[in-house]
Order: C-alpha cells, then structure tokens, then sequence
C-alpha cells in the first residue's frame, strides 16, 4: 500500500487574510432522547413547562416524544455557541419530570419489544401539527421506529460574504467571474460540501462515538455484531455504526442519484423524490383499517427533509417556502454537516475540539479544489465510510482515493496536516489557539488509536458492565453538571417567556385552521 501524496498543491493561496474569516457563524443542534430513571425510553409527553414543542425556537422534539433536539441561534465564535447550548441543556434539565434524565450516547437507550412504546412525537391539533406527527408515523411504517431513535449532533455553518468575493475575484474562469454573488456563493458552498463528502472517513475515524449498542436497539433484524458484554453488541474496531447499515439508511434513496455537482441537479433530484411513487411505499398503504392515515404520500421521500444526508445545504426558509423553494429563491446560505455522532463525555455531546476541527475541515473543504462528485467516486468514498464505520480502529483498515490505497493512519495524517495552515488562520482571526490545539488532538487520536473516542467507549463500557451501565453513568454525570451551570436571571426569564409564547402560538395555530385535516392533506398529495 503506497503512502498518500496530497492531490492539491495549493490549501491556502497566498492573498487569504485572516479578517476574511471574521463574520462566521455556527449553530448547532443536538439530539438526545429522555429515558425514564430504570433507563426505558420515557413514556410521558414533552413536559409542558419547555413550552410548545411546534413553534419553540430552541427546545422541540425529532422523531419521538421522547427524542429532545436543543437548537442553539447561530453565534460568532465557538464559545458562544457551546455556551448558548449549555444554557438549554441546563433549561431543559429543570425542566425534565419524574427523575428522568437526557441519554447521553448516539445509540438509544433500553427499547423494549413493542415499537408502538417508541412514542411519536406529538405536536397539537393544528394542520401542521398533525401533517407533523403523520410524516413520522410514515417514517416509522417504512423503515420501524427503532432506527429513529438514534441521536446525532448538527453543526452549521457559514461564511461571511466578503470570503467568496474574494474567492471570486481570484477566479479565472470568466463564467464564474459573471456569476451574481448569490449563484457564487451557492457554486463554493456546493464544492465544500462534495469535499465533505469526501473526508467524511476522517470525520468517522476522529470523532466517531458509536462502536457497540444496546441489544435492544436490534431486536428482530440480522446483523454482523458480536457479543461484548450481556445486553451490548459491537464490533472489534468499530467507530461510528450510528453512520452504518442500522444507522438512517434509506436503500430507496441510493437509487435517487441525487448529486451535489449542481445546485440546479441537486433540486430536480430532490423534486423527482418528493413527487415520484415506489412501489414498496404504495404497498403499505395511505391508510389503515379505520381510514386513518399512515403516511403522507407513497413517493420515495414524503417531503424533503426525509432525505438523510451527510451534509446538506441549507438556506432558512421563509413562511410558505420548502427547503428547496428557500434554496432556490435566495441561494446556499450554510451548510449542515451531519456526520457527527454524540459525544458521550461532553454534557452537551460535543466539545470544543470537535468543534473547532469541524470548522477547519469545513474551510479546507471550500478552498480545495472540488471535481464533480461522478458514480465510481461515490462508490469508493461508500466503501471507505463502510471499513471506518466497521473496522476503522483495525490494524489493516484502508482508504482508497485517486492516488491509491492507503493505511487510514497515514490518509488521516496527511488530511490533518494539510489543514494546519487553515487552523493558524483560524487562530489569528479569533485570536486564540483553540483551532490549532483541535487539530493537536486529532493527530494523537491518529497516532494513538486507543486515544479516538471509539475505543475509549468501548473501555468505558466493558468497565461498567455494559451501555446501561456506562450510559447511566455518564448521564448522572452530566446531571450533575446541569445543576451546576450557572443561568443568569435574564436567561431565566427569556427562556420562560419563550416556553409561553410557544404554548400561545401553538393555540392560536389551532384556533385559525378552517381547513380540514383531510383537505390540508389532500392539497398537499
């Protein structure tokens, strides 16, 4: 196996300044699932003192009822940010009924047999409320409830505009030079997220936190995992099986060809899903024997945002809008890097250095070349996420690129290196050196396989008898540090007018609908 040689000769061109970079923004959303004290799956509905989990900003729920997702605003710095979701964290813990606490792994918590006792997440009785609730139901006839149950972290980000004017003045291609600031920015942002796609191995291997599961979680499927523990199943060197074969798999939508060498490509490919049939969907059913409805439609995705992705280019949608009819109308306006599973030892499921390695790896991303993401490359970078998510701790685990196979030590070190220059950068622009000692980090994880958090959790939990074991311990841990974070008596007070308004908005959401269910669905099909 030959030692990679890097593909790019230019990572930093010689004109980017620093004060470029002030303007950046990143807000995150994490999940967690709340579990009962015996570590079942809470049973009891979103506690009414969080507010509405509909129309709050910052507190809701995913897929169950149970499935908690805290959504910082986006913020300048990375401090900020962790903090911002700490203040939620520590919210929503005063909040949480009957001892109950937030699980803090990616892979759930105690399921029992019964999929029904995976509640759906309930949001009222207004239209949206109800289309809401029934795209979940969808998602569970499709794929079960079980694999909804996974938590992840979502890291957004963006870049001020004077970075891709600069970008653009630089550009020699004149059919790019033409281009509206808007269709550019769209254009880079598009490159950043092939080239995430393609480092997505690395994102695994570094920060991956997903090697074993509860039994539980695989109850009536076939599988490949081995016995590590009574109640937990892993595999040897695994890092990320969240990201794997029973993790948010969608085999309908490998046939989609959705591709993200265009924006335009990328937004037929999205509209064909949302509006063509699949015969395995029109089998189950519109309805069931009462006439209820099961699913919003029987097309390959019911709406848009039932396709899973790594990553995914976002602009916010205003009233009325899709994510798609947002994209188009107003351009890329950040990206959501999704491959990011839970830190189980962070009380907020990721830290600093995770942080600060994926705004790195996101500016890397942009100022690399980026060729079209074509059919034989995408197979490859499938094969490479396959043997990190399974094997990726292995003496013998490989990645293939352009220039060959290559021991995935040596491809992960030549990846963190190159991005130095840009975590310099990064440190000058926010005058620290967090980004540097991030990708500091990264490389004793590289050098030392022990030191990735895959292989300490699979320590951690042989140590404590097992997931429930570690997991309840780790969430008593991170209990404790709830009640210790300090929230200002303004925090207090925002985040419990919030919790009212959302109730009211919710209400007057309820009240105004003159539209039957039936006929608010019907327009949508």
């Amino acid at each position: 196996m030959s030692q990679p040689e890097s593909t790019s000769h230019v990572v930093l061109p010689t004109w980017v300044d620093s004060s470029l970079f002030k303007g950046m923004l990143r807000g995150i959303e994490r999940e967690s699932l709340r579990m009962q004290s015996n570590g079942f799956l809470s049973q009891a509905l979103h506690p009414k003192a969080f507010g509405s989990a509909l129309t709050h900003p910052h507190i809701t729920t995913d897929y169950s009822e149970a499935l908690m997702e805290f959504i910082t605003p986006p913020q300048d710095s990375i401090k900020k940010a962790l903090h911002y979701l700490a203040d939620i964290h520590a919210i929503a813990h005063r909040h949480l009924e009957n001892s109950e606490k937030l699980w803090p792994l990616s892979m759930p918590c105690m399921l029992d047999d019964q999929e029904e006792n995976i509640r759906l997440a309930q949001y009222g009785t207004s239209n949206v409320g109800r289309f809401k609730t029934l795209y979940r139901h969808g998602l569970g006839v499709r794929y079960g409830r079980r694999m909804q149950t996974i938590s992840g972290v979502h890291y957004n980000l963006s870049f001020p505009d004077q970075v891709f004017e600069a970008l653009q003045q630089h550009e020699s291609d004149d059919a790019l030079k033409s281009l509206s600031l808007q269709d550019y920015r769209s254009h880079r942002y598009f490159a950043l997220i092939r080239n995430f796609i393609r480092l997505t191995p690395l994102v695994m291997f570094l920060v991956g936190a997903s090697p074993s599961v509860c039994q539980c979680f695989m109850t009536g499927r076939e599988h490949h995992l081995l016995p590590l523990l009574k109640g937990t199943l892993f595999l040897p060197y695994a890092t990320a099986l969240r990201m794997g074969n029973f993790g948010y798999q969608n085999s309908a939508q490998k046939q989609l060809g959705i591709h993200y060498n265009t924006m335009s490509g990328y937004l037929e490919g999205l509209q064909k899903a949302v509006k063509t049939p699949y015969a395995p969907f029109s089998h189950l059913g519109l309805t069931d024997e009462q006439g209820e409805p099961i699913q919003i439609n029987d097309h390959v995705l019911q709406i848009e945002n039932e396709y899973y992705s790594l990553v995914r280019p976002k602009q916010v949608p205003k009233a009325g809008e899709t994510p798609s009819q947002a994209l188009e109308n107003r351009g890329v306006g950040y990206v959501e890097l999704r491959a990011v599973d839970v830190n189980p030892y962070s009380s907020i499921g990721i830290d600093e250095n995770t942080a600060a390695f994926l705004e790195v790896l996101a500016l890397h991303c942009l100022l690399q070349d980026s060729p079209d993401l074509l059919d034989e490359e995408q197979l490859q970078i499938e094969r490479n996420q396959a043997e990190v998510v399974n094997r990726g701790r292995a003496p013998n685990a490989s990645i293939i690129d352009a220039t060959g196979e290559h021991p995935i030590e040596a491809w992960s070190r030549m990846q963190v290196i190159a991005m130095q220059p840009l975590a310099d950068l990064l440190d000058v622009t926010y005058s620290t050196n967090l980004y540097s000692a991030a990708l500091a980090l990264m490389l004793k994880r590289i050098d030392e396989v022990d030191e990735t958090l895959s292989a300490q959790v699979i320590a951690d939990t042989l140590e404590n008898g097992g997931t429930w074991g570690f997991g309840s311990l780790m969430a008593q841990q991170h209990a404790m540090s709830y009640e210790q974070h300090p929230l200002s008596p303004d925090t207090l007070s925002y985040f419990d007018d919030l919790a009212v308004q959302s109730l009211q908005q919710q209400q007057q959401l309820e009240q105004d609908s003159s539209l039957s269910f039936e006929q608010y669905l019907a327009d949508y099909r």
